[in-house]
Parts: structure tokens; sequence; C-alpha cells
């Protein structure tokens, strides 16, 4: 029998890091799933998702752990259930701006207080093409019940693109 797990990690960014992960993940008959991972400043981060045979996540993490050439910090945790309910819909954000602090904080509190998920969150920080000027980009997939408005939240964030000089599109 096989259950689903989640494998955090994050450790020194190196050529092979992939391999290593899936080798180790296939040593213990796991099966991988889904995954995001990503390069950061130096550093090599991810979420994957895995089937892996029941009672073996306790040696899967001690081996992941011991992986060569750099400390990592691992943790293998029981995946929960799926959530989706046929009452939401999911919609895309795509929000270009000026960077400055707070912008994700504003977008993630007026989705919370509208009772919206984000499912997904991708964000990164370019220059201008013309001006140089650091541009914030974030492309939020999120999950609306269908007791929320469209209207309601194209309101909340229109009020936060002002307010931020952000331009913010909403996609079904």
């Amino acid at each position: 029998m096989s259950f689903n797990y989640i494998i955090t990690f994050i450790g020194d960014d190196r050529t092979g890091i992939v391999e290593s992960l899936a080798g180790v993940v296939d040593s213990h008959g796991g099966n991988w799933l889904e995954s995001q991972l990503s390069q950061l400043k130096g550093k090599f981060a991810g979420i994957i998702l895995i089937e892996l045979p029941i009672d073996s996540s306790d040696d899967l993490e001690n081996d992941l752990k011991a992986m060569p050439d750099g400390s990592w910090s691992v943790r293998v945790t029981p995946a929960g259930t799926p959530s989706l309910s046929a009452e939401q819909a999911n919609f895309q954000l795509a929000v270009i701006g000026p960077d400055r602090p707070g912008i994700v904080r504003e977008i993630s509190k007026a989705l919370a207080d509208s009772g919206i998920s984000v499912v997904a969150l991708e964000t990164r920080v370019l220059n201008a093409a013309f001006t140089g000027e650091a541009m914030f980009h974030a492309d939020i997939e999120v999950r609306m019940p269908d007791s929320t408005l469209p209207r309601d939240l194209e309101d909340r964030l229109d009020a936060i693109a002002e307010a931020m000089t952000l331009d913010i599109d909403i996609r079904q």
C-alpha cells in the first residue's frame, strides 16, 4: 500500500540536485508526481509530491538529509486530502507595477478577507526595458467560493492597484 507525501527542501545550489533527489525517491520505491523547484540566490528549494510505500517516509527523509555536497534542510510530510469543492472556481491574477514593500501583503489580505484561497503564487522582480526601474510581477492562481462575487474582488483589487500604482488583471 502506498501513500502521498510532500517533500520540502532547501540547500546550496549545485549541478545534479534534481537527479540526486529523484534517485533517492526512486531507491525507496517512490513515484515523483508533482513539483515546484527553484534556484534563488545560490540556494535550491522546492516542494515535491510523491507516492511512497507506507512506512518508508522516515528512511526517505534520513537518506535525503544525507545527500552529499551541502547541508540540506529536508522534511517529508504526509499529504492531506484535496480541498477543491464543486462550489469553487479558479481565477488567475496577473500583477505588474513598480516594486515596493507590501504588495504581496496587501493583495493576499484582500484575497483572505474575501474568503479566497491562494492556490499558487509566483513572483519576480525584473528591470523595466527602457527605464531600468525595478518592476514587480506576480502570477497568482486563486480559488474563489461561489458565494464571493467577482465584482467584489475586482473592487478590492482596484483599490490596491490605484494606491500602489499596479496593474492587476483577473482572468478565469
